[in-house]
């Protein structure tokens, strides 16, 4: 079993202190969500084409990889096409220099619950072209199982028309077990041709909300969500994702890292 956590959890740490962290705990993974101040990676100091070597050096000496790197790229709106795009084709090309094989796109609202609605067939079309684009990098484009496409079967819809080598899915386990009250064998079922990558995070109800908790504290079925990707053969990465810097409330970076790494290793 592959595990990572993503820079969302440890908003505070440098590249240093996260690699370091990663290691020490028996990770294989970092997925890059922002460094520091810097929530775009390609602009974020030690990405850049002058610091790159010494960071990809850093990265092979400590043996970790970088299963993913998470956007904020919204691919469903027509207003910030042309910026948008830009920025995804700076995602791919720095995906492309540092060996990770995908790059996280947002094709909803920003927030997790399935609000709103979005055009499908204008999402459609623009993973068709940014498919391509990654596709000719070595790199995939995923879509999360996030907001309106919580519902696995409606994103497997979408994945099926977009129908590109250079797409994939991204399996957040909270988010349709939580809003769309689905199992994770019905979600497998419904994302296994295009899984590519998983987003593992534990919540209890509260109210008609819910909070956060360590993994395993909760009521979100982890170990049921791990057991059926053994069981399908998913060979991809069992990634922590702390949403630290969006909720400063959370537990801290060093507890929860180290948690999560022992709890995975009980599954």
């Amino acid at each position: 079993m592959k595990i990572s956590f993503s820079t969302l959890g440890c908003p505070r740490w440098s590249f240093r202190e996260i690699t370091s962290t990663a290691v020490d705990l028996g990770y294989q993974g970092i997925e890059i969500r922002g460094i520091g101040k810097d929530i775009s990676v390609p602009s974020a100091p030690d990405f850049l084409d002058a610091n790159l070597p010494a960071t990809l050096a850093e990265l092979k000496r400590m043996n970790l990889a970088i299963p993913c790197l998470d956007s904020d790229c919204c691919i469903h709106l027509r207003e910030t096409e042309k910026m948008v795009d830009a920025e995804v084709e700076a995602y791919v090309l720095l995906a492309e220099k540092l060996g990770s094989p995908y790059v996280r796109v947002m094709a909803t609202a920003p927030v997790p619950q399935p609000v709103g609605t979005v055009d499908e067939g204008y999402v459609r079309d623009r993973a068709v072209r940014l498919g391509a684009l990654a596709k000719a990098h070595g790199v995939r484009l995923l879509i999360e199982t996030h907001g309106v496409w919580s519902d696995s079967e409606k994103l497997a819809r979408l994945l099926s028309l977009i129908g590109s080598d250079g797409v994939g899915a991204l399996w957040d386990v909270h988010h349709p077990y939580r809003f769309m009250g689905e199992s994770p064998k019905t979600t497998l079922e419904n994302l296994k041709p295009w899984l590519c990558h998983t987003h593992m995070k534990d919540s209890l109800k509260s109210g008609e909300s819910y909070r956060y908790v360590l993994p395993g504290f909760g009521d979100v079925p982890l170990a049921e969500a791990v057991h059926a990707l053994r069981e399908a053969g998913f060979g991809g990465y069992y990634s922590l994702e702390w949403v630290k810097r969006w909720d400063t409330t959370l537990e801290e970076p060093g507890i929860v890292f180290a948690h999560f790494a022992n709890f995975m290793r009980t599954l």
